[in-house]
């Protein structure tokens, strides 16, 4: 059984986490994922607001008594508000992403919750370190939705475990099957943190023409934006792209986003009705490079565990493939007598 520091830490039998999709981790998604023995997280960044947050804190306790967590587009107005509900609520655990987290360790651990912090650089991961956090989330640029524009995971999470140790690494980013599981476990990470993969759940809380295009996409299709960021006036931090699949739309404004800006109203009744129609080539769909490796719509519990089991596999069967024990060289003789 894989069995890692972040199993140990969050009280969890298997160290798979999905990704705290705004809006769409809903508490359907992070029971499944508790419930298959993972680390189901919500997404506490939706336009609900706090009373929204508490419900499905609340709804996923009445399902599930395993651990979970929420997480949190840092860099968003109204965060204050939204941590103190779950820390009201004491969930096993909060993520920050795009921001510096360190205003917020102290509080979380005074009232005994764990505090991750989602990086894209080794520099973010040591200001994370000093924090004082419980877990980073080293997030390579494949990861779908925002990320960072230059570290792909397969260097980002060994440089993260070498500089951060040992504070447990959870892997993100173009993981979507046992073989990435078992590739970034192998790289020293506690865990992986996947959230292209679990749009293909039955329990994501998205729109199903969304995931019929993640289904139908291949590993070509993707694309870091930020035209859709210049029409919501969305405010991530510099250098912080959302990876989405290519469409009509990002290339029409791709390096135009001045002039997104400039016709924003307009630009944003195109966007609402194409959201209503299901129109792919118009509405943004947020997705992972991996995208390429999914091709079925499954429950996440057994998303969850088919990972897990396919990584163990790999785990003991390539290393009895690929390594063999040299023969130990034969005594040298003795020289004949004269």
């Amino acid at each position: 059984m894989i069995y890692t520091p972040l199993c140990e830490l969050l009280g969890i039998e298997h160290p798979i986490l999905n990704a705290p999709m705004s809006g769409t981790a809903t508490a359907e998604l992070a029971t499944a994922v508790s419930e298959a023995d993972g680390f189901g997280m919500i997404g506490g960044t939706s336009r609900g607001g706090p009373d929204w947050l508490r419900a499905q804190i609340r709804a996923v306790r009445e399902r599930t008594g395993r651990p979970f967590g929420v997480g949190f587009i840092s860099s968003f107005p109204g965060l204050d508000d939204l941590i103190q509900v779950a820390l009201d609520e004491q969930v096993t655990a909060i993520n920050h992403s795009f921001a510096d987290p360190t205003p917020y360790v102290e509080a979380a651990h005074r009232q005994n919750v764990k505090i991750f912090a989602q990086v894209q650089t080794v520099a973010q991961a040591l200001v994370a370190a000093r924090a004082g956090v419980d877990v980073i989330i080293a997030q390579g640029t494949e990861a779908g939705g925002h990320t960072g524009s230059t570290a792909g995971t397969l260097a980002l999470v060994p440089a993260v475990v070498d500089a951060v140790n040992p504070i447990p690494v959870v892997a993100a980013g173009g993981i979507a099957d046992g073989r990435g599981v078992a590739a970034v476990l192998m790289l020293g990470a506690s865990g992986a943190w996947l959230g292209t993969r679990f749009v293909a759940s039955r329990e994501w809380g998205g729109r199903t023409w969304e995931q019929a295009a993640v289904l139908a996409a291949t590993v070509d299709d993707t694309v870091r934006t930020s035209v859709y960021d210049a029409a919501f006036a969305a405010p991530f931090p510099e250098g912080i792209a959302d990876r989405m699949l290519h469409n009509r739309f990002i290339a029409r404004w791709q390096g135009r986003e001045n002039e997104v800006r400039q016709n924003r109203q307009a630009i944003l009744e195109q966007l609402s009705v194409a959201d209503q129609e299901g129109d792919v080539e118009l509405a943004g769909i947020s997705s992972g490079v991996s995208a390429g490796l999914i091709t079925t719509l499954e429950p996440a519990g057994e998303i969850v565990h088919r990972l897990i089991a396919d990584a163990e596999t790999l785990l003991h069967g390539q290393a009895q493939r690929l390594l063999r024990l040299r023969p130990c060289p034969a005594p040298p003789s003795n020289p004949p007598l004269p």
